[in-house]
């Protein structure tokens, strides 16, 4: 298995495409974990959280999207997914959607999760003198607008648990 670490320094396209797929499969997750609560929800669905979670499935597949384009710019060999799933698992998936008190809270943690992953992962390549395949600016303003997202995320699952 591939052990690749966000507190580690990333020397290399390797690590870096590591960390990359890492943060597919967080949003895997999070997509995963919206439909499970969304097809979970009674018959009289809340259109407010019927719609926070068909967004947060929608940008899941949007910050896919963004981070496979980043990944294939760096030109390296792809680590099977199992083992992806694997380090994520290992790390973040310790909890299951039915482990939190209600819909709001697992979103929210999974928002969180996501959004201290690209935190992390911005911080270490700025800490990094590395030179890499794609163009650093571009990866970080990417990565910079997806952690923004993710904050948004945060902030609109709060909202909506405050009016309840």
């Amino acid at each position: 298995m591939v052990s690749v670490s966000v507190s580690q320094r990333i020397t290399s396209d390797d690590q870096l495409a590591r960390l990359l797929q890492i943060g597919i499969v967080l949003e895997e997750v999070v997509e995963a974990r919206a439909h499970h609560h969304y097809q979970s929800l009674d018959a009289e669905l809340d259109a407010e959280i019927e719609a926070l979670l068909a967004g947060a499935a929608e940008e899941s597949a949007e910050h896919r999207e963004r981070l496979e384009s980043l990944i294939e710019g760096l030109g390296v060999d792809s680590v099977p997914f199992d083992e992806i799933e694997s380090l994520v698992d290992a790390r973040y998936g310790r909890t299951q959607p039915d482990d939190f008190d209600g819909v709001l809270y697992d979103q929210l943690c999974n928002e969180e999760t996501a959004y201290k992953f690209y935190d992390d992962l911005i911080g270490a390549i700025e800490a990094s003198d590395a030179e890499f395949s794609v163009d650093r600016e571009t990866l970080l303003e990417t990565l910079e607008t997806i952690r923004e997202e993710e904050a948004e995320g945060v902030s609109e699952v709060t909202e909506v648990m405050e009016r309840r």
